[in-house]
């Protein structure tokens, strides 16, 4: 057996896998010496990588053709400390290459994320801090009801939003969710009630989205939904910015200054440089920050060495990636 690194950035490698990941592999099995950093260096070192059974990798990893993948013939797995594998891993899954990935693990700090925000709004932290700025106000500002009792709707029961339900459990929300693909029986698993969108957006105190970008759900949350949030409502997004109507968004902010935006992701990442979100006092920006960072990405690698030690005593790996789930992906 050989282990071999692929990706495109060698820094994105030690920054994965630097926490002690790359040490426990290692011991597991050799590891060739070279990080394959594209398909011109995977046909250059053809002759060493041969013997190649399983690949480590992370964001960056080069995209192979079937030809590219006939120069590891024996290619078993491929272990991705990352997300969503929707970039490359449909040819290795076509050649019965098996791929995981470590989604769930880079699922938590985005539903952490999102928490911390739901918290905040609950009283009224973002409109307060707005107001309280100012010093020409009249009266006080505004303060939030609190969040016992309050609801809040989550848009998509993947990854992101079941692992935020089971965080909120402890908050006494009541906590509806809009999916298609949730059964009855998985709502009460979680915790949650199903909902279409027109009640999640009349009823929640706050609104997180968390959907994928597909075909049918780009420009899905547009100005009909938004304009139904109630008053001092929050909306979040940490799921992909093009799911929402951006212009839709713009107008109803401009139009209910008393709800805010609080949006880790953007159609155009940054937005234009004379887009309105920049404006906008209820509209918060951040710049894509709701995901694995820092020691975080130690979590993703060390979610690949568990998945390993499986695939070597022959166990189920867990977070195994399949054609129909690829085609559902972000």
């Amino acid at each position: 057996m050989l282990a071999v690194y692929f990706c495109a950035s060698p820094d994105n490698i030690r920054r994965v896998y630097g926490g002690g990941a790359g040490e426990q592999i290692a011991a597991l099995a050799p590891v060739y010496p070279h990080i394959i950093q594209s398909a011109a260096m995977l046909r250059e070192h053809r002759e060493g990588l041969r013997d190649t059974e399983v690949i480590f990798t992370t964001w960056g990893m080069p995209s192979l053709t079937p030809a590219d993948l006939g120069l590891l013939p024996n290619l078993k797995a491929v272990f991705y400390a990352a997300g969503s594998v929707k970039g490359f891993a449909q040819p290795f899954l076509e050649a019965g290459v098996r791929v995981v990935s470590a989604w769930r693990a880079n699922a938590l700090p985005v539903a952490e994320f999102t928490l911390a925000h739901i918290l905040l709004a609950g009283c009224g932290y973002f409109r307060n801090v707005r107001e309280y700025r100012r010093p020409e106000r009249e009266g006080q500002p505004y303060v939030g009801g609190g969040s016992y009792g309050e609801t809040v709707g989550l848009i998509a029961a993947g990854a992101v939003g079941r692992r935020l339900a089971a965080l909120l459990r402890p908050y006494d929300f009541r906590v509806l969710v809009y999916d298609p693909y949730l059964s009855a029986a998985g709502a009460r698993e979680l915790g949650v009630e199903k909902a279409d969108l027109p009640v999640l957006f009349r009823e929640s105190l706050v609104v997180s989205n968390h959907l994928p970008l597909l075909p049918e759900t780009r420009g899905m949350i547009g100005e009909e939904l938004l304009r139904q949030m109630r008053e001092g409502a929050t909306f979040i997004n940490t799921g992909r910015g093009a799911t929402v109507d951006e212009g839709a968004l713009v107008r109803t902010a401009m139009a209910r200054p008393d709800i805010n935006m609080v949006l880790d992701v953007t159609t155009m990442e940054p937005p234009p440089a004379d887009s309105p979100l920049y404006r906008l006092p209820n509209v918060l920006l951040s710049s894509h920050i709701a995901g694995s960072k820092g020691n975080e990405l130690y979590r993703m690698a060390d979610a690949c060495v568990e998945a390993f030690r499986r695939y070597l005593a022959g166990e189920p790996m867990g977070e195994e990636v399949t054609l129909p789930m690829l085609q559902a992906m972000a």
